[in-house]
C-alpha cells in the first residue's frame, strides 16, 4: 500500500506541478554527474595526473587544479560525497523522527508528554553553533560517516512533531478502531494503517532534509571543520579559497563547486516547493477538479 501511495504521489506531481518537473530534470542532471564518478579514469585522491592550473578547454572541461587534478572528474566525486553525506543524514534523521512521531502520537498519555518535552527541549537548541562546536572538538577525526551521523542526529526533532500530529489525527479515525477491534496490535496498526498516510509528508521532509544537510556540509567544510582529504562541494570551495584562486585569477576552481551547489539547492528547492503545494488541501482540491474535467473531456 505504501508503494502505491508513493507512485500515485509522484504521478500526480509530474502531472500537475511544473516546478516538480523542472526540479526533477535538474536532479537527474546531478544524478548523472554522480554516476559518472564511478567511471572516472582517475581516483579521487590522485595527484599530478594532468597539467596543473589549466583553464577550461576542450580537453579539460572545467580546467585543472594546482594539484594536477581534472576539475570535471573531481567535481563528480565531490557531488557524490556531498549527496552521500546528505542522504545518510536524511535516512538517519527521518528514521528517528518517524519512530518518535509514531510512538508519541499513537500511545499518547504520559509517554507522549515525556517524549514531547524532550523533543521540545531539543528543538530550541540552535543547531549550527552546536554543529560548529562539535566539529571543532572532533577536528582531524571527522569522517564522511561521522558527519552524516552528526547531521542526522541533529535533524529529527522538527519532523517528529509533524508526524506526531498526523498520527494523533489518524488514531481517532474509524479505520484505526476497526483495525484494533480486528485484533491487530499497536505495531501493525501504525505500520500497516498509518504509515502510508505519512508517505507524502515524509517525502517532502526528506527533500527539505537534503537542503539542510547540503547547506551544513558546505558550511562546515568551508570553515575547515570536516574531512578535508575527501572531496566534497564544501572542501573544493575550501581549498580554492586556501590557495587564493580568485587572487590568482583561477576562477574556474571556485566556479565549478559553487555552480554545482547552486544547481543542487535549486533542484531540491523546486521539488520541495512542489511537494508543499501538493500537501496543501486547497491545491489538492483544485487538482481533483482539474482531474475530473480532464476525465470528463476524455469520456466525451
Amino acid at each position: 500500500m505504501a508503494n502505491d501511495v508513493l507512485r500515485a504521489t509522484i504521478r500526480d506531481l509530474f502531472r500537475f506541478s511544473l516546478s516538480f518537473r523542472f526540479g526533477s530534470i535538474i536532479l537527474v542532471i546531478v544524478g548523472i554527474l554522480l554516476l559518472l564518478s564511478f567511471f572516472s579514469p582517475f581516483e579521487s585522491d590522485d595527484r599530478r595526473v594532468v597539467p596543473r592550473n589549466k583553464p577550461p578547454s576542450q580537453e579539460f572541461i572545467l580546467g585543472t587544479t594546482g594539484n594536477g587534478q581534472d576539475g570535471f572528474w573531481l567535481l563528480t566525486f565531490a557531488i557524490r560525497n556531498t549527496l552521500m553525506v546528505s542522504g545518510l543524514a536524511v535516512l538517519i534523521g527521518r528514521s528517528i523522527a518517524v519512530m518518535v512521531g509514531m510512538i508519541t502520537g499513537y500511545l499518547g498519555g504520559k509517554t507522549d508528554r515525556v517524549i514531547s518535552s524532550i523533543v521540545d527541549s531539543i528543538i530550541v537548541i540552535p543547531r549550527l553553533p552546536l554543529l560548529i562546536l562539535i566539529a571543532a572538538i572532533m577536528q582531524g577525526e571527522m569522517t564522511v560517516l561521522s558527519l552524516a551521523l552528526l547531521l542526522g542526529i541533529l535533524d529529527w526533532a522538527h519532523p517528529s512533531k509533524r508526524y506526531r500530529a498526523m498520527i494523533l489525527s489518524l488514531r481517532e479515525r474509524e479505520f484505526t478502531h476497526t483495525a484494533i477491534f480486528s485484533g491487530m496490535n499497536a505495531v501493525k496498526v501504525v505500520v500497516q494503517e498509518h504509515l502510508p498516510f505519512l508517505i507524502p509528508l515524509l517525502l517532502a521532509d526528506a527533500v527539505a532534509g537534503f537542503l539542510w544537510a547540503i547547506g551544513m556540509e558546505v558550511t562546515l567544510s568551508v570553515l575547515g571543520l570536516s574531512d578535508l582529504t575527501t572531496p566534497s562541494i564544501g572542501t573544493l570551495i575550501f581549498w580554492g579559497n586556501y590557495h587564493h584562486a580568485l587572487l590568482r585569477r583561477r576562477v574556474w576552481i571556485l566556479a565549478a563547486p559553487i555552480a554545482a551547489s547552486v544547481l543542487m539547492v535549486v533542484g531540491f528547492y523546486l521539488v520541495s516547493l512542489s511537494l508543499s503545494e501538493y500537501l496543501d488541501p486547497r491545491t489538492r482540491l483544485s487538482r481533483l477538479t482539474v482531474g475530473e474535467q480532464i476525465d470528463g473531456g476524455k469520456a466525451g
